[in-house]
């Protein structure tokens, strides 16, 4: 089993690994990002695939629907498991992607969502602290074990898949905040007196939005709000949804990479 992900903090990375690792009893996992060059030459070599990915607002993010979208011919007939993060609640989010494989000719071998730490940092009302978030991860540890054990056996987990799973997302976040993720494309804000150019956000975004233009960091208003950037800002620079960094959340915070 192949594994491809997308990750903006590395929680989901971290999940993916895991879940590879316990599932092949080896440490070293054959898993690539969809933004590695070499990630559509394994996903045509691949027949099962576990593909993971972050929630954002009961939705998968906007990079993640125009990489299945822009290689729908590759899933046909693929067998897929899919792992979905999310710092607090989805519904349905392995059943987003699930809905479009499935459209594309893929067979959806299962779901399973898992709780993480959440990576938005400029909300005081989602941050928790370390020591929790360090439990949130064991547990999820945890629960990925049990599931590549289920698996083995045969039973493979449905988080996510089911009808009233998809109503519970959509009357817990998605109708509330339909299109929340597309709005804020354009609202990455950077703090100029805090910026020392050093480009490290424009190296790490997963979308190209940030260019470096006369030496400054600059958003081109196309942002997957996936605050990999906020996270590995060195001066805490950079906010998307508050106007201030309470937290950089990222995997290596919670555990021993």
């Amino acid at each position: 089993m192949t594994g491809i992900y997308f990750s903006g903090t590395g929680n989901t990375k971290y999940c993916v690994s895991k879940f590879l690792e316990y599932y092949k009893n080896v440490f070293q996992t054959e898993m690539y990002s969809m933004e590695d060059d070499i990630c559509i030459e394994k996903l045509k070599e691949s027949s099962d695939i576990v593909f993971g990915y972050p929630v954002y607002y009961s939705d998968m993010p906007m990079i993640v629907r125009d990489f299945i979208n822009a290689h729908s011919q590759m899933f046909a007939g693929k067998n897929i498991f899919i792992i979905a993060t999310m710092g607090l609640f989805s519904g349905d989010g392995t059943g987003c992607s699930a809905r479009l494989f499935r459209k594309y000719g893929a067979n959806i071998l299962g779901g399973l969502h898992l709780k993480m730490p959440d990576c938005i940092g400029d909300v005081k009302a989602l941050k928790k602290p370390l020591e929790k978030n360090r439990e949130i991860v064991k547990d999820a540890d945890r629960k990925i074990k049990q599931t590549v054990r289920n698996i083995k056996n045969k039973q493979f987990s449905q988080d996510g898949l089911t009808f009233i799973n998809r109503i519970a997302g959509l009357l817990g976040q998605r109708l509330w905040f339909y299109g929340k993720p597309y709005r804020l494309k354009e609202k990455l804000k950077i703090d100029y007196e805090k910026c020392v150019s050093c480009g490290k956000c424009s190296d790490v975004c997963s979308m190209g939005n940030i260019k470096m233009i006369e030496n400054k960091p600059v958003p081109q208003n196309n942002c997957t709000c996936c605050y990999r950037c906020f996270s590995n800002c060195p001066k805490k620079a950079i906010t998307l949804i508050g106007n201030k960094v309470l937290e950089q959340s990222t995997i290596d915070k919670y555990v021993k990479i």
